[in-house]
């Protein structure tokens, strides 16, 4: 069976490390800017998209050929993204990454080119990330620029011949680590795990996007309310500020503080007489609060059909291979405890009682009126 070797370079505006994959893949401006790919042994060609070169057939037919095997290192995002434009179905598809992971190898193509022996040259690591910047994301507009907002091959043409070597350069070195880890056995099993994986969290999770904004939206008057509280109690410009609060802090009770943190708030509390310090305290633990962090975290990774997509990374924990959390973290929900769990027991109990005496009033005028 043929191997076809494929690393591409992308553009979107959408931030990939906060938003995430699938968001970053729906912008409505993201396109592929560069396509390296290699057949077997052959010679790694590459096409420019961005400067108007078009896939030749043979590789448009190749990446929905059942015979013919789609690699790539993480896998995950060269599948995701060429599905946008071009049919070519997971289970064609294997990932170099996963399989070094399951080996114990970190992620990463220059750490496991390190742990497996491959040369790299780090000052063209460096140039290839700063080359990323340069294409792969949006610019700020300055007057030096004209204030455009994107940098096109053409503002810089031999940067751009740099990353056409750089994104070559990529697929030799996949190649070079699927040979070294072709001597272990990659269970079926996992390799079907993974494509499970990739389905679903391409499926996502369908997530309540009116109760976000609410919740996000009560989380931000209750904090303007805090901090307007604060002021009028500290005089502080920002009572935010660990250490403009800390500094009023020693000038009222008089004693160090050496710390804010979430452990050390009730001790100070409890070594205070004075309302104001409490109250400021009480203010502090209000405002460090994380419980609205992941319906942030929910409303930057949001994508169409108000899904979040993307919130397991298979063999996250690569010595164990069990999933990890991403985006959200979802393995990281606020936890359900007995006191907790028997009174929404006994509120689920009042409510079905409730419905069902509903039930049985509609049912009596149903047929009263019959």
């Amino acid at each position: 069976m043929r191997i076809l070797s494929i690393d591409i370079e992308t553009f979107s505006s959408i931030d990939i490390g906060k938003a995430g994959l699938y968001k970053y893949v729906q912008s409505n401006d993201f396109e592929i800017l560069l396509f390296a790919y290699g057949f077997d042994e052959e010679p790694v060609k590459i096409i420019d998209l961005a400067q108007g070169e078009q896939l030749p057939q043979e590789l448009i037919t190749a990446l929905c050929d059942k015979e013919i095997i789609k690699s790539a290192y993480n896998a995950t995002f060269e599948w995701y993204c060429l599905n946008k434009f071009w049919k070519s179905p997971i289970d064609q598809w294997q990932c170099t990454m996963v399989k070094g992971l399951y080996c114990g190898y970190p992620a990463g193509l220059k750490a496991i080119g390190d742990a497996i022996g491959l040369s790299e040259d780090k000052k063209k690591l460096l140039t290839g990330k700063a080359l990323i910047r340069y294409f792969c994301m949006p610019c700020k507009p300055t007057k030096s620029n004209g204030g455009r907002i994107r940098n096109y091959p053409k503002h810089d043409m031999n940067k751009w011949n740099l990353f056409k070597e750089y994104n070559l350069q990529d697929v030799v070195t996949e190649r070079e680590i699927k040979k070294k880890l072709n001597n272990v056995n990659f269970p079926e099993s996992e390799q079907k795990l993974w494509e499970i994986d990739m389905l679903m969290n391409a499926c996502g999770v369908k997530v309540d996007k009116k109760l976000v904004e609410g919740a996000l939206k009560i989380a931000s008057i209750r904090t303007e309310q805090l901090l307007t509280e604060a002021q009028a109690l500290s005089g502080l410009n920002n009572p935010n500020s660990v250490s403009q609060l800390k500094e009023w802090l020693e000038h009222e009770t008089g004693q160090e503080v050496t710390s804010l943190n979430k452990k050390d708030v009730p001790e100070l509390m409890k070594n205070t007489d004075s309302k104001k310090v409490k109250r400021m305290l009480e203010i502090r633990q209000e405002l460090s609060k994380t419980s609205t962090k992941k319906y942030d975290a929910m409303e930057v990774a949001m994508g169409t059909g108000d899904r979040v997509r993307g919130l397991l990374q298979f063999y996250g924990a690569n010595r164990t291979g069990r999933w990890a959390g991403r985006l959200v973290q979802v393995q990281n929900l606020p936890q359900n405890h007995l006191d907790m769990l028997r009174i929404r027991t006994r509120i689920s109990q009042k409510s079905k009682f409730r419905r069902n005496q509903i039930n049985l009033s509609v049912t009596f005028q149903i047929l009263s009126h019959n």
